[in-house]
């Protein structure tokens, strides 16, 4: 079985390399010739573990190529997935659609009469799938294709372990043939009996953004809740466990910290306020969500402010930790960036490190110091935060940080330290959800 895969962002990489696994022979195709050459010479443009070596593997193997040629991944496909950007617009929040539509229409030019699943990969809102359908058919007579939409659930920095092991898979479609090309697909996940919700293109498109509005909503209810323990003299860790070990609830994505980020949660709820006000039915939980997340960073500023003594003004902050979260690269709508920003409009002078996001992040700020590791992010510090939980932050020497750290003030947002530890440490440390150590110095 052949398939192409239009875009070798983010999605296109790691499903086309994954699909080659399944031993199904995956063209992916980019308008960038840049990213092609990378990617023929066994480079990846985006850190994500484990994707370089399944790469260097099927390209070895004959199972996956790069082209920046569209007619090269359709050419004898049985199915071509369309799996290209769709970030949120400016001013309205919806998702930015001209990628598709020109993925789309490149695809209906270079389509033959030979039947083919052309598959929406890509996350887009309700009703975009039949809307292509509709481009393509002006292209091509409508017994030469369906389309279909196939959402992708994958979590950056471990998005190949979910997409061989899913929860489930979603296949909208309006054709048996269709759905069994499909079918053939995934058969390695039958094999596994993994789910397969097998529906209508609109339910499946609704399912994906439902998904990731419901999981904001669950950090964004954790981080009010903790704010609330702060007050009142709670834990917001064991009220956490308290409430997770609830069937009905469940402890995913009920760790409190400075909000969500990346490049999901923040455009797809946006995009989901976005197409249900126009739609005449307006999600006021998701709405609600957005605020409160937006504000999430400002929150945090407040707290590095507090343990500077009210201001940051001319204080030297160590920042850890400025992607959205551990093992990715990905900068996008980070807490991270946010903070320095804020950081730097009140006049601090951050030093900053990251295991994988400095490249990226240094191209955005004049004022930041960017350090090699974390221990020298930290030197003359007037406070620390620790905005991202990478491992390596989990066990900082904090004798040594004490000492070179200008005053020992911690900020940590992700509740990676005990308060017994810190308090043994003589820290001034303060979490998020727990109780503060006013340390001494």
């Amino acid at each position: 079985m052949r398939i192409g895969m239009i875009g070798a962002g983010y999605v296109g990489l790691v499903s086309g390399a994954c699909f080659s696994e399944f031993g199904i022979d995956v063209v992916c195709a980019d308008r960038d010739p840049s990213k092609i050459e990378m990617l023929r010479a066994g480079e990846v443009p985006i850190y994500e573990p484990g994707l370089e070596a399944l790469i260097r593997s099927n390209v070895g193997a004959g199972r996956l190529s790069f082209t920046a040629e569209t007619e090269e991944a359709v050419a004898g496909s049985e199915a071509v997935f369309i799996a290209v950007g769709t970030p949120g617009r400016h001013g309205d929040g919806r998702a930015d659609l001209h990628d598709v539509r020109a993925a789309a229409e490149e695809v209906a030019r270079c389509m033959d009469d030979s039947y083919k699943a052309v598959v929406m990969k890509s996350t887009v809102p309700v009703g975009t799938a039949r809307e292509i359908g509709e481009l393509i058919s002006k292209h091509r007579p409508p017994d030469s294709f369906d389309i279909a939409s196939n959402p992708e659930f994958l979590r950056e920095g471990s998005a190949i372990g979910d997409f061989m092991r899913p929860d489930r898979v979603v296949i909208g479609v309006e054709s048996d043939r269709a759905a069994r090309i499909l079918q053939a697909v995934y058969r390695p996940l039958y094999l596994l009996e993994t789910p397969v919700v097998l529906t209508a293109l609109e339910t499946a498109e609704m399912i994906k953004y439902a998904a990731n509005a419901f999981l904001a909503t669950k950090i964004t209810f954790i981080n009010e809740i903790a704010d609330l323990c702060e007050r009142v003299g709670a834990d917001v860790q064991d009220v956490a466990r308290g409430i997770g070990l609830d069937g009905r609830i469940g402890s995913k994505f009920l760790h409190a910290g400075p909000g969500y980020g990346g490049s999901c949660l923040p455009k797809d709820t946006r995009a989901l306020v976005s197409t249900a006000r126009q739609a005449g039915a307006p999600v006021r939980i998701v709405e609600t969500v957005v605020e409160v997340n937006e504000a999430r960073v400002r929150r945090m500023i407040e707290k590095i402010e507090a343990a500077c003594g009210g201001s940051v003004s001319g204080k030297r902050i160590g920042v850890l930790g400025i992607t959205f979260k551990p093992n990715t690269d990905d900068i996008r709508e980070s807490p991270g960036i946010g903070i320095l920003a804020g950081l730097l409009e009140r006049g601090a002078k951050p030093r900053a490190f990251d295991p994988q996001g400095v490249d990226a992040a240094r191209r955005l700020f004049d004022g930041v110091e960017w350090c090699e590791d974390a221990y020298a992010a930290m030197e003359g510090a007037d406070c620390l935060a620790i905005v991202t939980e990478w491992n390596e932050f989990r066990a900082l020497d904090l004798a040594r940080v004490r000492r070179l750290m200008k005053t020992p003030a911690m900020v940590d947002m992700r509740n990676i330290y005990e308060l017994g530890e810190m308090e043994r440490a003589a820290f001034d440390y303060r979490s998020v959800g727990r109780g503060s150590i006013a340390g001494s110095e």
